[in-house]
């Protein structure tokens, strides 16, 4: 075949390939379009999945009857001029594709008009073919319909999936739109049923607040009650948004929201920020949940990466992964016991009031002065001569007993504390290995007689690819053989412990975690498997003294509320709780 010049017409529907992928693609070029025509309102109609219709209509500054036709040429685009404007771009859409290349491959109805107009304007496109500008009713604003997507394209018809399918793809993709601004209002449709309304917020209420509001409308009130804030700025560069706890982490990563200056983002530089954020508070196979703004100058930003301008390219990627590392770290940081809200315990007593009715006063009981050799009779008398706990008890108050040599009971001004004793002492050892080794401080023993550990080839060559970060540590290793693993000295922390099954359970866990992380993340993983090692075993038993103590340290660690596996370390009963339990009340 020779070589030719392509129709304008074929041309178009090249495009339109890399550009519009599904219905849910229209969707979003023309919600965009309307965000940057300063849309306040945008209402989306769409039938059979959008395959039959997309309409979207804004109130936004609208187009004059001169601009409808060139809104429909290729890279006609009022949002940049010259080479320039491409290195700090602040609009969602810049490069004047959208338009012509969805009216190559369906049937298009364009209505506008400017709001300094008395009259509005239309436009049709079929199949490529532009039709005549003519009047038309139409409020300030601009209403694009696009029917019968792909009706001259049958190979790429095939292509899309059952209504049902498709359907889901717009509503999650109004959903991240409606998620990125809160001050313009969005409603989606489906014939008569109402899929989507998320009014625009108060233009008065504060920003958080507002985007609070916008996130329980679309996520739940679950999402914010497990959510951290985020609020972190640094020179240029600012990040905020909502960070779901570790203990509210999902089975799949469907609430993973990432907005950067505005835009829908699914970077992998951003995405490997957060899981490196997570790396030791997440249990494995669990997915963290959040809603993320990045701002920044635009000039520190490429846009102009992906066709659908969802991957950027950031001018000093590791600056910006390490600053939404750090921040994020920090926040997650924060996620130790820490006091409770809640008023002192209520305990219905009756005694002194009077028939048929129940009288409320705030009690605490000291159980651990009860000593069950006594007369069992005498709990009656010290629980009706209880007394109140202190006004400022410990968030996870006073231990009363342990249960199965496995969990700490104690009890706290909300009610009862439940705690993993294990799963709590390996957080508070890993958080102060950490905190000796970011401080110099870790302190190494030399063993009198090397320990001598045999391994298997790869397990061995595993190990000493980590090297560095095991002699940081305070270990002293050399290969002796192909299969036999010299250590000479090892950390203080764990100079009591059986060394060699040490290191052969920590190669166990670089093994089955496979892949590279950087030195920090590499040290950390070898801090974690030692801490998990070195932690109290389960059925050990602790006097009060020693759960009180465990109890003290959880308070005082950060992200306590979890071990180093993502597994929460403590559970809150609260007397509402119990009494529910009991059906006390009722």
């Amino acid at each position: 075949m020779p070589i030719r010049i392509l129709s304008s017409a074929l041309i178009d529907q090249i495009a339109a390939g890399e550009v519009i992928e599904r219905p849910a693609s229209i969707v979003k070029e023309l919600c965009e379009n309307s965000l940057d025509a300063g849309a306040r309102r945008i209402d989306i109609d769409v039938e059979r999945g959008g395959v039959a219709l997309v309409r979207v209509q804004d109130d936004g500054i609208g187009l004059a009857p001169e601009e409808l036709p060139l809104a429909l040429e290729r890279h006609a685009t009022s949002k940049i001029a010259v080479a320039e404007d491409l290195a700090a771009i602040t609009t969602l859409g810049f490069r004047g594709e959208a338009l012509p290349s969805i009216a190559s491959v369906a049937r298009l109805r364009l209505v506008s008009r400017r709001r300094d107009r008395e009259h509005a304007s239309e436009l049709t496109v079929h199949g490529g073919q532009v039709g005549a500008v003519r009047p038309a009713p139409h409020p300030a604003g601009t209403t694009v319909e696009v029917r019968d997507l792909f009706f001259n394209v049958p190979a790429r018809r095939k292509f899309v999936r059952t209504e049902a399918t498709e359907l889901g793809h717009i509503v999650r993709l109004v959903e991240r739109l409606a998620l990125s601004r809160a001050d313009v209002g969005f409603r989606l449709r489906q014939g008569e049923r109402l899929l989507i309304d998320a009014p625009r917020t108060n233009g008065e209420a504060d920003e958080p607040t507002a985007e609070a509001g916008r996130i329980a409308a679309i996520l739940g009130e679950d999402f914010l009650a497990n959510a951290l804030p985020v609020e972190h700025a640094a020179g240029p560069v600012r990040l905020r948004g909502w960070l779901g706890a570790p203990t509210a982490a999902r089975a799949s990563a469907d609430q993973q929201y990432w907005f950067v200056n505005g835009r829908i983002a699914r970077d992998r530089l951003l995405l490997s920020a957060v899981r490196t954020a997570y790396r030791d508070v997440l249990y494995h196979g669990r997915h963290p949940a959040y809603v993320l703004h990045l701002e920044l100058d635009p000039q520190l930003v490429d846009v102009n990466a992906h066709p659908q301008k969802l991957e950027l390219r950031f001018r000093d990627s590791r600056q910006i992964h390490d600053f939404v590392f750090r921040a994020l770290q920090r926040t997650l940081a924060a996620t130790r016991p820490r006091a409770s809200a809640a008023e002192p315990p209520v305990i219905r007593d009756h005694t002194e009031a009077a028939p048929g009715t129940w009288r409320e006063s705030p009690r605490g009981f000291d159980f651990t002065a009860f000593d069950p050799a006594r007369d069992p009779w005498r709990l009656v008398q010290q629980v009706r001569d209880a007394v109140p706990l202190p006004a400022a008890s410990p968030p996870l108050g006073f231990a009363l007993a342990q249960l199965h040599g496995i969990y700490i009971l104690a009890q706290n001004a909300a009610g009862l504390v439940l705690v993993d004793m294990h799963a709590g002492h390996e957080r508070v050892l890993y958080e102060q290995l950490k905190g000796e080794q970011d401080s110099g401080g870790m302190v190494a023993q030399a063993l009198l007689e090397p320990v001598t550990v045999e391994l298997k080839p790869h397990e061995l060559d595993r190990l000493l690819e980590e090297r560095i970060e095991w002699e940081r540590l305070g270990f002293d290793i050399d290969r002796l053989a192909p299969t036999r693993l010299a250590v000479r000295q090892v950390p203080v922390a764990v100079a009591g412990l059986n060394v060699e099954a040490l290191v052969r359970e920590v190669v166990g866990d670089l093994l089955a975690e496979g892949g590279t992380q950087h030195l920090e993340a590499a040290a950390h993983r070898l801090l974690g498997s030692i801490a998990c090692r070195s932690a109290i075993r389960a059925h050990r038993r602790l006097d009060l003294a020693e759960m009180n103590a465990l109890l003290r340290q959880m308070e005082t660690t950060e992200r306590a509320d979890q071990c180093n596996h993502g597994r929460p370390t403590w559970v809150q009963l609260s007397l509402a709780d119990l009494d529910r339990l009991f059906l006390r009340g009722r």
